[in-house]
């Protein structure tokens, strides 16, 4: 135990016990009753100590991590602040606790991610994007199956039975879309929403855990399985199809930002929120590449064939436009990407075809015409390991020279050996 003052500089140097010692306290010597106990795992967690009714009490007040050593400081002294007033925080958590619900604890997980607090996968923070997905999941499928649940009664069968639920589409449903005068909503249910439904609840319940809401996370353990769709893959008839039923559609009248995302899909590898969101400055064509400056892994380079350079000069561009596609009537872009996917994928008569199949279909491309695995990974933007990490910042030769050949082998699949251009759309000119 000792008393000096608690910095994020004192957590980071702060020796972590070996297994054979015990955790240890250090506690603040500026706000009396402020503290942190750092443990083998190196898990350095915030705590108030302060005495009511004679008894001496100790409440967590978050990690390091989650929570900033200044954060942490705020938040001690609003608690040892109520102490002062004749009130008990810890007693006040144990209450509200026992009567917390699944929805409330939804609500303040989404509220702390928003001022960001929760840390995403890739990134210190969630991104907006992500936030607005949990939100959702949130509203349309944990909500209305388990949002009055006390969490506290919270038990492994009931995560299971959320899976059940949405997978069996209990919570799909049509719904009106207040961002369009006309058009709906569709909330869908399966096994990829269930699995992704019970994921963020999963990631709510450790928050839980973390802020000492509750000891265990029921979701722990609970195994969803796979359906295999993330490893689904076009063969060449399979592309013959849809570069027939994008063309049947293109001839009917479908948006051409439908058209047009679909197949910078499939000949880019590229995720679908990468494409629905691409803007004019991201597009590099005399470096033939796409410089992304939001992606799930953040700032990202993507080598493009001249293929890909053809769709997008065919596209219209009204002067001072930023979108690559933009939106119907609001928003910053189109987003009716998946939907409008969805609508060609029956129309060309495939199943279980997503953006992800698009996006896997040109890795299987690449891997057929003999490319590495580490150029396959710098083709999809893919950052982690020793050799790809070297293409994030650099697009050469090989590597636009390998994307476009595969884009070219997509195109001559989708579209017949004869094409030799993606046909202008409606309007497509120079900005004016």
């Amino acid at each position: 135990m000792g008393r000096v003052k608690i910095t994020k500089r004192l957590l980071d140097e702060a020796h972590i016990p070996t297994e054979q010692e015990r955790s240890y306290w250090l506690w603040d010597s500026e706000l009396r009753g402020f503290g942190v106990r750092i443990f083998a795992s190196g898990k350095r967690t915030f705590w108030i100590n302060y005495h009511k009714d004679g008894k001496r009490k100790r409440m967590t007040i978050g990690t390091f991590g989650a929570l900033t050593c200044e954060e942490a400081r705020t938040l001690a002294k609003a608690h040892l602040g109520s102490v002062a007033k004749d009130e008990d925080p810890l007693l006040e958590r144990q209450t509200r606790r026992k009567a917390l619900t699944v929805g409330e604890l939804c609500d303040r997980y989404l509220d702390e991610a928003r001022r960001g607090l929760i840390r995403g996968k890739h990134s210190p923070s969630k991104k907006d994007s992500t936030i607005v997905l949990d939100t959702s999941r949130v509203e349309r499928h944990i909500k209305p199956l388990m949002g009055d649940v006390r969490v506290i009664d919270l038990r492994s069968p009931d995560i299971y039975r959320l899976f059940r639920d949405v997978s069996a589409g209990k919570t799909a449903k049509t719904f009106r879309n207040p961002g369009f005068k006309t058009g709906n909503g569709r909330v869908s249910g399966g096994a990829g929403t269930a699995r992704r439904t019970v994921g963020l609840l999963g990631a709510v319940l450790s928050y839980a855990v973390a802020d000492g809401i509750i000891e265990h996370n029921p979701a722990r353990g609970v195994k969803t399985g796979s359906d295999g769709t993330r490893d689904r893959r076009l063969s060449a008839d399979e592309y013959k199809a849809l570069g027939e039923a994008l063309a049947a559609a293109e001839a009917e009248g479908e948006r051409w930002q439908t058209i047009a995302a679909i197949r910078l899909l499939a000949l880019t590898g590229c995720r679908r929120g990468e494409i629905q969101g691409l803007i004019w400055s991201e597009v590099d064509d005399a470096g033939s590449c796409l410089r992304l400056t939001d992606t799930k892994t953040g700032k990202s380079v993507r080598a493009a064939g001249r293929a890909v350079f053809d769709v997008l000069g065919s596209l219209p561009r009204a002067k001072g436009a930023t979108a690559v596609f933009p939106p119907l009537r609001y928003g910053k872009a189109f987003t009716g990407v998946a939907a409008g996917l969805a609508r060609i994928v029956e129309r060309a008569g495939l199943e279980g075809v997503t953006a992800h199949t698009l996006r896997h279909s040109f890795a299987s491309t690449a891997g057929d015409l003999g490319f590495a695995l580490p150029t396959i990974a710098a083709l999809l933007g893919h950052t982690t390991g020793g050799v790809t990490s070297r293409y994030v910042h650099l697009v050469d030769s090989v590597l636009i020279a390998a994307a476009d050949k595969v884009a070219r082998e997509i195109r001559r699949n989708m579209e017949g050996p004869q094409s030799a251009e993606i046909l202008q759309f409606p309007g497509a000119a120079a900005a004016v």
